[in-house]
């Protein structure tokens, strides 16, 4: 047992029924977050699983070592343990992010394959107060509410799939580092931590200078608000696409006339760019200031525009958003994941043919094929044609043999629509937005929170 604990009452906001991956790198934070997580589910849950993962990028030799130093630990402490390395070519830029974005894909694998429920990450108060000012330093408080501005979430919905917890985002390193002296246990030092090369290393030297922890607390300031205001927000952009959004055909969302006309303008942009990334299939929101510039057309009257590959066609009938028929996917074998960012494809690997017949492809369903299609209900028929055509088919050769996840055409894959904004990383912030985007699409719906009690802000 603990002689000492810093204040972790995040703990007790999470459900560990179905225990958790802790992610431990060897540094203070994730190793002191491991060790209290233990000391938490001896107390409160002591049949609940606890696996700790380490994952060896494979960027630097020492990763091996610590890797083992945090085997080590586990075994003194009973703690089951994984080693996952990141093997493959890594990127010549972008690798911070390709990094994470590697990271988060094993720890969810991990989870997956030991029936856990959670990830849980030792990100702290100092990470925060880091993210927030490397955010304001590109510009992100331009951004409408400054989103980016609310830092990172108490927890994040990683693939549809399994939720990251955050539990330590309240506690300050210094306070971790402090509990390891006292339970004398030792702790790895990431060099990559100090080299200023890298921006968050940066960022952490100014909060080190005159002023560091003035800068921390407005920044940990800034972030609650913005938090706030982003949540806010989005339950209003909610509430407008509940209001004023349907989807008439597979592919095509209309918006009633009224929604260009919209008292809440701030909402109404915000609702337009989730919905212009949604349709095209974009990770990424469309620029603020275009998305203003674009609503202000819709405002005048008819337009036909495109943004964040998404053809927008304003008409007196209505506002219609489809898939542009420009660089959709060639034609691929099937394979689970995300098409075009925006159909998710599950359980593709059961699909099997033999070397006589030809393998099944995915491709779009082009034009020719979606001529033959009957018409949506409240929209142009050309309009239906136009979206249908870049939805996701089977194919074998040259032959149609349907949409994707039709039961006609092959009932052991399903392909179901992505939210795409979200559908990879999606912050408790966001959780109400997301959720309308999803019942408007047909997507299926938002993973519970690990639990009822924990902040979505």
């Amino acid at each position: 047992m603990l002689d000492t604990e810093p204040d972790l009452s995040d703990f007790s906001t999470i459900d560990f029924t179905n225990g958790a991956v802790a992610a431990v790198s060897g540094g203070s934070d994730s190793t002191a977050l491991l060790l209290l997580l233990k000391a938490h589910l001896d107390r409160s849950a002591p049949t609940a699983r606890l696996l700790a993962v380490t994952i060896d990028h494979g960027l630097r030799p020492e990763a091996a070592v610590e890797a083992r130093a945090v085997a080590k630990l586990c075994a003194e402490r009973g703690i089951a343990h994984r080693t996952i390395s990141w093997s493959g070519a890594k990127p010549s830029t972008g690798l911070p992010a390709a990094a994470r974005e590697a990271r988060y894909r094993l720890l969810a694998e991990a989870a997956q394959a030991h029936g856990i429920g959670v990830i849980v990450t030792g990100h702290t108060a100092d990470d925060q107060a880091e993210t927030v000012l490397m955010r304001q330093a590109r510009g992100d408080g331009r951004e409408l509410a400054g989103r980016g501005l609310a830092g990172m979430a108490p927890a994040t919905l990683y693939d549809w799939r399994i939720w990251i917890a955050r539990p330590l985002l309240g506690v300050r390193r210094a306070a971790l580092r402090a509990f390891l002296r006292h339970e004398h246990v030792g702790w790895a030092e990431d060099p990559t931590n100090t080299d200023a090369h890298f921006e968050r290393p940066r960022i952490r030297a100014v909060l080190g200078e005159d002023r560091g922890e003035q800068r921390f607390a407005e920044a940990i300031s800034l972030a609650g608000r913005a938090a706030s205001e982003r949540e806010q927000l989005g339950r209003r952009a909610a509430a407008l696409i509940q209001k004023f959004a349907s989807q008439p055909a597979p592919g095509l969302i209309r918006l009633d006339p009224g929604f260009a006309n919209a008292d809440d303008t701030q909402a109404a942009v915000y609702a337009l760019r989730v919905l212009l990334a949604a349709t095209g299939g974009v990770a990424l929101l469309p620029h603020q200031e275009r998305s203003e510039a674009l609503f202000a057309q819709m405002r005048a009257g008819p337009l036909c525009a495109t943004l964040s590959r998404t053809v927008v066609d304003t008409r007196r009938t209505g506002i219609f958003l489809h898939r542009e028929s420009r660089d959709l996917p060639p034609a691929a074998p099937l394979a689970a994941g995300l098409w075009d960012g925006r159909r998710r494809v599950t359980e593709a690997e059961a699909i099997t043919l033999d070397d006589s017949s030809g393998a099944l492809l995915i491709a779009p369903l082009g034009a020719a094929a979606a001529a033959k299609r009957s018409a949506g209900i409240g929209a142009p028929a050309s309009l239906v044609r136009a979206a249908l055509a870049a939805e996701p088919a089977l194919w074998r050769g040259s032959e149609c043999l349907g949409f994707a996840g039709d039961a006609t055409t092959a009932a052991a894959i399903a392909v179901s629509p992505a939210v795409a904004p979200f559908a990879r990383f999606l912050p408790s912030f966001d959780l109400v937005l997301a959720g309308a985007v999803a019942e408007l699409t047909g997507a299926p719906p938002v993973p519970a929170l690990p639990s009822g009690r924990h902040s979505a802000g």
